[in-house]
């Protein structure tokens, strides 16, 4: 009987998807009602709708009813490759995959399909390798009507159109694989084929989220401030399918849409390596050495004392080598490929057309934002990592990993360590005409404070100081907190000099700033003043003692080079090792730089976390102090 109404129930759904112009699905094994979903370019709103049951009993050989649109779509012209002969190749000397391909214009991947030694063996002169001729053929391809076109809007982007039609952000890139990053009005693009009833509007009332790789909701409550309830309250949709990469999310207005800094415990990659194939690595920086005479040793010494940029490159490259030497002990092997840029943008272009970067790992470099951005623009088709390793990326692509912390986090960082300390204390803000804007957004987050601006002079124009006067009332008894925002090193040393005579046995006086730049490390600034007053300030790295460090890393630089490492050998040392154990203990970095993994080394630590529409940002800071003359970490 039981079998008897089912037959009968799908007879009449059967009839009914007939009539209502519906097809069926039966599913397959491994099948899963997203990627149907996919397949037919619907959302899974929509199988649901017609197929209720499916939320509590779905699996192999279930029959699903499909809508299909009511809309008609232009056919999509589709090249075909055909394979019609081929010619033999004699590899020579110094010839890659790379060159032989650009000369027969194929693709690496269809060489080695038809050579399939290669995927295993390196290329070797005097191979003979089979090139394949292609026939191309154009075809004109029906979607069956499940997608149809759509004019882009004026201020819409990938994120609205996506949650408009109810799919991912990787799901409209996948249905227009020639999508640009922005979206011009007028544009026209594919979108599933839903009926106009069911696009969802955009609330302006509300924010909206776009999940990242590997977030779960743990993480967007760290995020964004809000609980899994809430997000299914807004998005019912979640209840059935929960978190997806891409996913458009509604989220409160009050939502919090930056990153939050917060304190996580530090992980210990060396003991997660699961992945330990050969890592291949590209380093590019500016030595320049088509400007050294390298027959003369006196020559090229004095040479790279001038050259800043030669000894930084040469200071960073002699750490990232002894993060090889230390990747190897724990059993992960690299293969380095070094690149002279020579700080020019021909050389790097050249770099680039000479060399297939298709199977890198990851490439460290150029030095500089101009460069990093040519190079980082041309892998990302590729999705290429490419680390920026000292300084800010111009534009950070999909594929770019921005490893130095930007000032906004470092401002954000030492106001949430003001705020942390729950004890009452007393803030005063001063500052020049020029960071104003700063001095004003400290305000904002500290609405009692003092706010104090450097005196003019007759003419009204900045003076640079202060009198005692000046801060008369403004200390009380117990903490007192100093912002001291300035770039100017004689207001800097007015301040400080005044604000320590202001220091006596009941009022402590504690000296911060959010920037510190050159100013607080000038001939006319006291150390002496600066650790009484405790001066803290945010850094992109702690800095280690050298001199008396028993650091493993510091001792066998020692043991190489008869020198103490300075801050760019260790920042070699400590970017290198971090990208090597990331990549040991996932597939890929982009896999093993999800934001709640933080990583520590000799003087810097990483915490990744992804831009909306870009790359990756190093959001991990510290709050560091003078004590008793030395700098260390304030707790």
């Amino acid at each position: 009987m039981k079998k008897l109404i089912l037959i009968l129930v799908f007879l009449i759904c059967s009839r009914s998807a007939k009539a209502q112009d519906y097809k069926t699905h039966t599913v397959k094994k491994g099948e899963t009602i997203e990627s149907i979903a996919k397949q037919y370019l619907v959302t899974a709103f929509d199988l649901y709708a017609l197929n209720p049951d499916a939320k509590k009993s779905f699996g192999e050989n279930k029959i699903l009813i499909i809508p299909t649109s009511r809309v008609k779509n232009d056919p999509i012209p589709e090249t075909k490759k055909e394979p019609v002969g081929f010619k033999t190749h004699k590899v020579r000397r110094k010839e890659t995959l790379y060159s032989i391909s650009k000369k027969y214009s194929v693709e690496i991947e269809d060489i080695k399909k038809y050579n399939t030694s290669l995927y295993s063996e390196n290329l070797r002169k005097g191979d003979r390798i089979q090139i394949p001729k292609f026939k191309t053929t154009v075809h004109k391809v029906s979607l069956n009507n499940t997608v149809k076109k759509y004019k882009v809007l004026p201020k819409e982007g990938k994120w609205r159109v996506a949650y408009k039609f109810g799919i991912t952000v990787p799901d409209l890139e996948a249905l227009n694989p020639d999508l640009s990053e922005v979206l011009q009005p007028g544009q026209e693009i594919n979108v599933p084929n839903i009926d106009n009833t069911e696009e969802k509007a955009v609330e302006e009332q509300f924010q909206y989220y776009t999940i990242l790789k590997s977030e779960g909701y743990m993480a967007l409550n760290r995020k964004l401030g809000v609980t899994q309830e809430q997000l299914e309250k807004l998005n019912p949709e979640l209840k059935d399918g929960g978190l997806k990469l891409g996913m458009v999310l509604k989220v409160p207005a009050d939502a919090k849409t930056v990153s939050v800094v917060a304190d996580l415990k530090n992980t210990d990659l060396s003991k997660k390596l699961v992945n330990l194939k050969q890592k291949k690595i590209a380093l590019m920086l500016p030595y320049r050495l088509n400007r050294l005479d390298v027959d003369s040793v006196k020559a090229t010494k004095k040479a790279m004392k001038k050259d800043a940029i030669l000894s930084v490159s040469l200071d960073f490259h002699a750490g990232a080598l002894m993060a090889i030497d230390s990747a190897k002990q724990l059993g992960v092997s690299t293969y380095l490929k070094v690149f002279d840029t020579q700080n020019n943008a021909r050389q790097i272009t050249k770099i680039l057309d000479d060399n297939d970067f298709s199977d890198y790992d990851a490439v460290i470099g150029p030095l500089l934002s101009k460069n990093l951005d040519i190079v980082a623009s041309e892998l990302k088709k590729n999705n290429i990592p490419v680390l920026s390793p000292l300084t800010m990326p111009m534009q950070l692509y999909e594929n770019v990993f921005q490893t130095v912390p930007s000032d906004d986090l470092l401002e954000k960082t030492i106001m949430n360590f003001v705020k942390s300390d729950s004890l009452p204390k007393h803030i005063v803000v001063i500052a020049d005409s020029k960071h104003k804007a700063v001095s004003d957004r400290l305000l904002g987050q500290f609405p009692s404070a003092k706010q104090l601006f450097s005196r003019k002079d007759k003419e009204g124009e900045e003076a640079y100081f202060i009198y005692q006067n000046d801060l008369a009332n403004a200390f009380k008894p117990g903490k007192n907190i100093v912002f001291l925002e300035t770039d100017n090193e004689g207001f800097a040393s007015n301040v400080i000099s005044v604000v320590n005579g202001m220091a006596i046995k009941n009022i402590e006086i504690i000296l911060m700033t959010t920037n510190k730049n050159k100013a607080f490390e000038g001939r006319e600034i006291s150390n002496y003043h600066l650790s009484n007053l405790k001066f803290h300030y945010p850094s992109p790295n702690r800095t280690t003692d050298i001199a008396t460090s028993n650091n493993s890393f510091v001792r066998a630089y020692r043991r190489q080079y008869n020198v103490s490492p300075n801050k760019y050998a260790v920042r070699g040392f400590d970017l290198t090792l971090d990208l090597l154990l990331r990549l040991a203990s996932k597939d890929d970095l982009f896999e093993a730089s999800i934001d709640t993994l933080e990583t520590e080394y000799v003087e810097n630590k990483f915490r990744y976390t992804k831009k909306l529409f870009g790359g990756y940002y190093n959001e991990a800071v510290y709050v560091v102090k003078y004590d008793d003359l030395t700098i260390v970490e304030a707790k």
